[in-house]
């Protein structure tokens, strides 16, 4: 039984130990860093020089086969890892090259034998030469422009992210995406402008070890010369040629994996916006089209009739090419117009049509917002689906997308709110300061520039990020920008919430109770009433800011209301209220557990009641004006002494619509109830009588 637990335990290990974990990968990293110190022998040098071989090709492989730059994510840390693995090796051949290059040419192992023999034919000019023409071609050409281009890519991936972020964001407002895809869409901008940057800084890597190979050649030859004469006492002609011979072959069965990955990386940063795979990418666009083939073959045959030049190989590709482009003369391969059927022509009326469209919510910013709504953390339009979800958790509607886009009519700092393409509002901010205010009232006493905040015309102050804790301690309220233009955007909406609900908004509504109610839906629309006739209904709740959540409660009360005589709007939603009356008492009641209210005295109540004329369901107020003022400076004289309570106005049931006429003219905030809207459980706290 103990055999067997240590058993197990040891397979454990093992499997953390394999590659691909992250205690392998830490110590691949840690036998990599220990090749610069620990001295190692050939039989191990020769395994880790042909594993940076093997790694390069792998590498550029990879790259050839890629789809986009962004499928290969890890290649910033795999140059990283390369480049040390090679100078590693680098080290490990040079601390025997010195140490025991006076035993032959296979002191340093057989894969830098045989490159000092075999690619440079046994002569130590040819593989100087070759070794500075491999080092020029990898430092100068491929490393310094790869690292160019990537340099390039990533300065342009920073700036376009704002654009890109603000149209997903258009997208996903308008409806054309849900939030899932927007997300995905976000982090693989993220993951774009992070791979450029990484690349960049990836492409010094390589250039580095171009100029470190150049160093350790020049240090392994004159070390080597300077041990072989002084500590070995070889000739000069012997000494040169061993140790020059090794060092040049240790820089050859470096330089090649350096510059199959450099070639890799190349490719990579200037894949761009190329679509699949290199291979096919290049077949498609060179030989797409039978004339730039006939023309290379016709310059080749021109080429192979030249005196002096040998004909066949000219003849040979003109054969190629030419018979290239008779294959796409006789097969064109159809391009992305010829795929795609044409479109139908458009219809006249289009244009007229594409005119009478409008946003239900738009927000038009100046330039100098823009930031607010793009940039790197868009808080605006996470502040806008927030409202969305807090609106339709408390009133029980699905708020229209609200579409943001610029107004360069607009000043810099300015914005501007439509509902149904009509002005609602519109203020100033700064983006790069605070909002302060005072909960007294007053303009806070510290240093910033003056100003109104527009949702609720209170006196603020702008203020620099750094007096943001000073402001605190003050006492004020401090929000940012986004926050501002948030809350005013929040009054706005809830002021036109009835305008907001459209006929197909609530029959959408209507669709989506669950199947239990769809029997009351059925007995109640149409035979009762109509879709428009309970979206009058809703708008009328709405207007007061009622929720209209608890939709199956309001269908009752409109079946109930409308059974038997019809009713009009106005006596219909009466019953519908008395219905939601433990919502109503719910939403007013205050932090001590009861509802403060105001209450009309049996004079005003008898005075509006006479005031009233017309048929039962649609009486209007025709009081004097006279009394009307009176009345008004009552009410004025009550809420300045009662008003920072939040009271309800309570009235009979009778007068409330008329009363509630003149209320919200005075204070459009404060909510008119009717005695029967009142829970018989809610607690009153009776504040003063009109």
């Amino acid at each position: 039984m103990a055999q067997s637990i240590l058993l197990a335990r040891a397979g454990v290990s093992l499997r953390r130990f394999r590659p691909g974990t992250d205690v392998g990968l830490a110590l691949a990293v840690f036998c990599l860093l220990s090749l610069l110190v620990l001295p190692l022998p050939t039989l191990l040098l020769d395994f880790g020089l042909s594993l940076s071989i093997t790694a390069s090709v792998l590498v550029l492989m990879v790259a050839l086969f890629l789809e986009r730059p962004l499928d290969f994510t890890s290649f910033p840390q795999l140059l990283l890892l390369t480049t040390l693995l090679r100078l590693s090796l680098n080290v490990a051949t040079t601390r025997l090259i010195l140490s025991h290059g006076n035993e032959g040419p296979t002191a340093a192992g057989h894969v830098v034998a045989a490159f000092g023999g075999f690619l440079m034919g046994g002569d130590v000019v040819i593989g100087v030469i070759l070794f500075a023409i491999l080092l020029v071609v990898n430092f100068m050409v491929i490393t310094k422009g790869s690292g160019r281009i990537a340099e390039v890519a990533a300065r342009f991936s920073l700036d376009s992210m704002p654009g890109k972020q603000m149209a997903i964001d258009a997208d996903m407002n308008a409806g054309m995406i849900n939030e899932r895809v927007a997300r995905r869409r976000r982090r693989e901008l993220e993951e774009e402008s992070g791979f450029y940057g990484a690349m960049d800084g990836a492409a010094k890597f390589v250039r580095g070890d171009a100029i470190a190979g150049l160093l350790i050649t020049s240090i392994n030859i004159v070390g080597g010369l300077a041990i072989g004469l002084i500590r070995h006492g070889m000739a000069f002609s012997d000494a040169a040629n061993t140790f020059t011979t090794l060092t040049v072959g240790d820089g050859l069965v470096t330089q090649i994996p350096a510059l199959l990955v450099s070639t890799a990386a190349g490719i990579v940063v200037t894949k761009g916006g190329v679509e699949g795979r290199a291979d096919t990418a290049l077949v498609a666009q060179l030989g797409g089209g039978y004339k730039p083939l006939a023309l290379a073959g016709g310059a080749a045959a021109v080429m192979a009739l030249m005196p002096g030049l040998p004909a066949l190989p000219f003849l040979a590709l003109a054969g190629l090419a030419g018979g290239g482009a008779w294959m796409r003369y006789t097969h064109p391969v159809a391009g992305p117009e010829e795929e795609q059927p044409p479109p139908p022509p458009a219809p006249t009326e289009a244009p007229v049509t594409d005119a009478m469209r409008i946003d239900m919510i738009r927000l038009e910013l100046g330039y100098g917002l823009l930031p607010l709504a793009g940039g790197d953390q868009p808080k605006l339009t996470e502040q806008i689906r927030g409202l969305r979800r807090a609106i339709a958790a408390e009133l029980g509607f699905v708020l229209p997308p609200v579409r943001i886009q610029d107004n360069l009519q607009l000043g810099a700092d300015c914005y501007l709110i439509r509902i149904k393409e009509i002005e609602a509002g519109r203020g100033e901010l700064r983006p790069l300061s605070l909002l302060a205010m005072d909960p007294k009232g007053g303009v806070p006493s510290m240093p910033g520039e003056r100003t109104t905040e527009p949702a609720f015309g209170l006196p603020a102050l702008w203020i620099e990020p750094s007096a943001r804790e000073e402001a605190l301690i003050r006492g004020c309220t401090v929000v940012d920008p986004p926050s501002v233009l948030a809350t005013h955007l929040t009054e706005l909406v809830r002021e036109t919430m009835a305008e907001l609900l459209s006929y197909a908004e609530t029959q959408k509504l209507i669709d989506e109770l669950p199947r239990e109610q769809q029997k009351l839906v059925s007995d109640l629309i149409p035979t009762v009433i109509s879709v428009g006739g309970v979206q009058r209904v809703l708008q009328a709740l709405l207007s007061e800011r009622i929720s209209i959540r608890d939709l199956p409660t309001i269908l009752e009360g409109i079946h109930e209301a409308c059974t038997g005589a019809p009713r009009g709007v106005a006596a219909t939603v009466a019953i519908v209220r008395a219905r939601l009356a433990r919502q109503i008492s719910d939403s007013h009641t205050g932090p001590g557990g009861s509802i403060p209210m105001i209450t009309l005295s049996p004079e005003w109540e008898a005075s509006f009641a006479e005031s009233l004329v017309g048929p039962p369901d649609e009486r209007q107020l025709a009081m004097a004006p006279s009394r009307l003022g009176e009345f008004i400076r009552r009410f004025r004289e009550v809420m300045e002494a009662h008003g920072a309570e939040s009271p309800v106005l309570l009235t009979s049931p009778g007068i409330r619509v008329p009363v509630r006429s003149v209320i919200e003219r005075l204070r459009p905030a404060m909510s008119v109830l009717s005695q029967t809207e009142i829970s018989s459980r809610a607690r009153i706290r009776t504040l003063a009588s009109i």
